[in-house]
């Protein structure tokens, strides 16, 4: 089902494909105001979830934020092994401080991470991912999957719903044991 689009709950198409991305060499500031690399962030082995938001976005951020604080409400207990990164694309406002802030707001905690940087940082990282486009205001809704190694990643683009994006999230981490017997 890779590369098929579906409908959101407004109707609105939602289309998953495999992307390769390569992590750029990147320090970003974690909501705790630790410094750390991309790299490290994700090279722990845990199947990722990330996107890219901005604290002060009234539409597209927040839909996008909630959708996944009820994806992992429907992980269950599994939701400890899976890491969430949400990456700032507003960091000259988002403060680690002002991420925490955020991060209550959607019931972030434990596994869910939130991160900003200085704004060539933040450019470096969207770039990479594919989501950049010069101006917060026109961010596109973006979230992307990974089974916890490699380049190879899930990028639904769209307002996935909850079960939709577990439905993903599902079958990417099925592949991944498929693959690796």
């Amino acid at each position: 089902m890779m590369g098929a689009a579906t409908q959101s709950a407004s109707g609105a198409p939602v289309r998953a494909r495999t992307v390769d991305i390569a992590l750029p060499a990147v320090v970003l500031t974690r909501a705790d105001g630790r410094e750390v690399t991309l790299a490290s962030v994700l090279s722990d082995r845990r199947p990722v979830v990330l996107n890219f938001i901005y604290t002060s976005c009234a539409s597209t951020c927040p839909l996008l934020s909630q959708m996944i604080a009820e994806f992992r409400g429907r992980l269950g207990v599994a939701r400890n092994q899976v890491h969430v990164v949400s990456i700032s694309i507003d960091p000259e406002q988002d403060t680690p401080a002002v991420l925490r802030g955020y991060a209550r707001r959607f019931h972030g905690g434990p596994g869910w991470d939130y991160y900003t940087g200085t704004l060539s940082a933040s450019e470096v990282v969207q770039k990479s991912f594919g989501v950049y486009r010069g101006d917060k205001m026109s961010h596109p809704p973006v979230t992307f999957l990974r089974d916890g190694t490699g380049t190879q990643w899930t990028r639904v683009d769209g307002f996935a719903t909850p079960t939709q994006l577990l439905g993903y999230f599902q079958r990417l981490l099925a592949a991944a044991r498929g693959n690796s017997t």
